[in-house]
């Protein structure tokens, strides 16, 4: 495999004497893509907001291309990102939206009408947002994440709101990402989906690292990622 764009090593977030995430180490190589699981309330947001700068670790550090995001000179061109905020305001077009934000970065034009015809929103990219549906949002935002043409992407609950045509979609895109030599975290809960596309397996609870590798070395051959993940977790509710 690759070298890996993304190394965490001992990566701890505290709220008082509370560790969302706790002394956790990992690689993210480029040519796969890896995904993050565990129920809900195990970490995984922080865990993704601490790698894009947003959340201070306590201690530990992440490193994109042996630096911390902060210090990128360029983080658009490293890694691109899609968390359950996209920001959009729901009177501007799509287009709008991301020509904002190549300008803000400093990139070219051209780049917007390039991101929104490889998300399949080039034929409503002057539509107002409002007017889309939550997996066309989510394309959208996909489309952000991709306008630096980064190395990474760093992906957070994609799926919700697409349907099983949107799905088939994301996973050719994500593969075919990976395929070119780019490197892609993913969290999600659709598990049957993951274990269509994800090649690494990164899973967490209680913001501990609990099984790491290959997806084929984790899930035995007469199991499941779903049985697999129930197994090492508990019974998957959700935590306070």
């Amino acid at each position: 495999m690759s070298d890996p764009i993304l190394v965490a090593r001992g990566l701890t977030k505290r709220y008082g004497a509370r560790a969302v995430v706790d002394d956790l180490s990992f690689e993210v190589a480029a040519g796969a893509v890896t995904a993050l699981l565990g129920p809900n309330g195990a970490g995984k947001t922080t865990l993704l907001r601490m790698v894009l700068g947003l959340s201070r670790p306590t201690s530990g550090d992440v490193l994109l291309e042996g630096s911390p995001y902060r210090e990128l000179p360029n983080p658009s061109s490293v890694v691109g990102a899609l968390l359950d905020d996209h920001g959009f305001h729901p009177d501007r077009s799509a287009y709008d939206h991301l020509r904002i934000m190549a300008a803000a970065n400093r990139i070219e034009r051209s780049r917007c009408d390039a991101v929104l015809e490889s998300v399949a929103l080039a034929e409503r990219a002057r539509d107002r947002v409002r007017t889309y549906s939550l997996g066309m949002r989510q394309r959208l935002g996909l489309a952000a994440a991709m306008l630096g043409e980064p190395r990474m992407l760093i992906l957070d609950e994609p799926m919700n709101g697409l349907d099983p045509e949107g799905m088939h979609w994301l996973r050719g895109y994500l593969r075919d990402f990976a395929s070119g030599g780019g490197a892609v975290l993913v969290s999600s809960h659709v598990l049957s989906e993951v274990e269509q596309f994800a090649d690494e397996v990164l899973i967490v609870d209680r913001g501990r690292k609990i099984a790491a590798g290959a997806l084929s070395d984790v899930v035995e051959e007469s199991s499941t990622l779903e049985r697999t993940l129930l197994a090492l977790t508990g019974s998957g509710e959700t935590r306070p």
